[in-house]
């Protein structure tokens, strides 16, 4: 049996990852270039890890990391469409930060990262709640 994930402890994971990820962007110029170029896109996964874990706080630590992985998937292909009505949403801030604006290969890895550093944090906080 799954232990039941603790919305609160997940909902202040995601607010400190949101905060990290805008961070590495508002930041840039004094970071290296590599953290501008893929941690921002390793948090974003990371971040959806832990909402897809809070919604559905019963589940496997396996299923949250498929479904957050194939999300994360689904919308950097989503990136290879381009029509009008949704390049002015991804012309918005928050329409770039959500869907992004061009499909990259290596997002694709820094999402698997970062939903990898999701499961590992996962199961760690799930053992210290229920140790077995």
């Amino acid at each position: 049996m799954q232990a039941k994930r603790n919305p609160l402890i997940y909902f202040g994971l995601t607010i400190a990852v949101v905060m990290s990820g805008l961070s590495t962007r508002y930041f840039a110029i004094y970071l290296p270039k590599w953290v501008g170029l893929y941690l921002g896109d390793c948090l974003w996964a990371l971040m959806i890890f832990l909402i897809v874990g809070r919604i559905f706080r019963t589940r496997d630590t396996k299923w949250i990391t498929v479904v957050a992985v194939l999300f994360c998937y689904l919308i950097e292909a989503s990136q290879l469409y381009h029509s009008e009505w949704i390049d002015i949403i991804r012309n918005t801030r928050i329409g770039g930060l959500v869907l992004g604006r061009g499909f990259l290969w290596s997002d694709l890895i820094s999402y698997s990262i970062g939903v990898a550093l999701g499961t590992i944090l996962d199961r760690l906080i799930l053992y210290r709640m229920d140790p077995v």
